[in-house]
């Protein structure tokens, strides 16, 4: 067996960022950019105003209250062609364009209306309620920058910047193949020995939140030609998945009919719990891993192998994997294997992060693991603690690409 640390090694090496391809700003949410995305336009494109009321020579109205004639107006996107002069003034709108001459805005409230005439109540400094040009961003300016995972609000600021079109990594294609006898698809008709299989779906989905896009091979049975058979549908995939089937019993058929037909193998058994059963190796261009049949150990090893895979691929570097938290229950010593402990997580009034572990931790309770915010990191041969102890922690993601 090796460890994670040295697994993990193994696999990210074994990838590489994908190519780009563009895509229209509406397809934009959850993808990875490939470049540097700079404004086309410059925001606000002029001075414009900030407030209703009215464009105004500040120093016509250093001593209040000064009365003003009204000599037009400058709605949002529509500029007041003249020029504002001494003892004028021009009827403005929030988002207006400033007229020439005028250097300030007095709001509404602070000014009283008459015919063509208006009185402003407050005196107020060049540039009140102004906002320049360029403001927000100026044309060349980087808005959002090469690897950057793109939210809502990126998409509204490449709007806005007048970028219609991105360059994004093309999206990881990952083969998905759970093996099994005993597994059927939720709804299907099932004998007494059978159970549902929950694998496939759990993985396709983490690799969609991921960023990819999971390509459903199907349930192989514990038969060699059909296992195969169903494999040989990951050929130009970035990555295939297999889930069961990596284990030593007489029906654990993958790596050795994966073996047959050109899996070059690369490491087979990692000292962690849950997840010993990994595979990893190359289907000819196609990198593959192993996950172990238990769901819970399906998904652990998908969090700890398959994203950092995925993110390299996309070009996105992540956020630090782990954290620390504190114990709120004590924990025995461990065995020679890394263990990854379902928990809750709870931030407290001053930030302290507190950590429980789940009383059971048996790699087929999959009830477990949804309700869980966190995994605890225990080293291997690590020592016994007490309740009050820091403890490493891995996030649990809650959402796509936050993910």
């Amino acid at each position: 067996m090796i460890s994670v640390e040295e697994a993990l090694g193994r696999v990210t090496a074994a990838f590489s960022v994908l190519p780009a391809e563009t895509i229209g700003l509406s397809e934009a949410l959850g993808r990875v950019l490939a470049e540097d995305v700079a404004a086309a336009v410059s925001q606000p494109p002029q001075d414009v105003s900030a407030m209703d009321g009215y464009a105004v020579r500040a120093a016509d109205v250093g001593s209040a209250p000064a009365t003003l004639a009204v000599i037009g107006q400058a709605p949002a996107g529509m500029p007041f062609e003249g020029e504002v002069g001494p003892g004028e003034a021009v009827r403005i709108f929030t988002g207006g364009p400033l007229p020439r001459g005028a250097d300030a805005v007095v709001i509404q409230e602070n000014t009283e209306a008459e015919g063509a005439r208006v009185t402003v109540r407050e005196s107020v400094p060049p540039g009140n309620y102004v906002r320049p040009a360029g403001l927000d961003f100026r044309a060349g300016d980087v808005g959002l920058p090469a690897g950057k995972l793109l939210t809502a609000r990126d998409v509204g600021l490449a709007a806005a910047m007048n970028r219609p079109w991105l360059r994004v990594r093309r999206r990881p294609r990952v083969a998905i193949l759970a093996t099994g006898d005993e597994l059927v698809m939720p709804g299907e008709a099932m004998a007494p020995s059978q159970i549902i299989s929950s694998n496939g779906l759990s993985l396709a989905a983490f690799v969609s939140a991921c960023g990819g896009v999971a390509i459903h091979l199907g349930i192989a049975p514990d038969e060699r030609r059909a296992l195969a058979a169903l494999a040989a549908g990951a050929r130009g995939a970035d990555l295939l998945i297999t889930s069961g089937g990596a284990s030593v019993g007489d029906h654990d058929l993958v790596r050795q009919v994966l073996g047959d037909v050109g899996l070059e193998l690369d490491f087979w058994k990692i000292a962690m719990r849950p997840g010993k059963p990994l595979i990893f190796g190359r289907m000819g261009a196609t990198p593959m891993l192993g996950l172990p049949g238990n769901p819970v150990s399906s998904l652990v090893c998908a969090t700890l192998f398959v994203r950092p895979a995925m993110e390299i691929m996309l070009g996105h570097e992540a956020a630090g994997p782990s954290e620390s938290a504190v114990l709120t229950a004590p924990l025995g010593e461990n065995d020679r294997r890394q263990d990854y402990l379902r928990a809750r997580l709870a931030v407290q009034a001053d930030g302290t992060r507190k950590v429980t572990p789940f009383e059971r931790q048996d790699s087929s309770m999959l009830a477990t693991l949804a309700q869980a915010d966190c995994l605890i990191v225990r080293k291997p041969l690590a020592a016994a603690v007490d309740a009050g102890a820091e403890v490493e922690i891995i996030r649990l993601a809650g959402g796509a690409l936050a993910v």
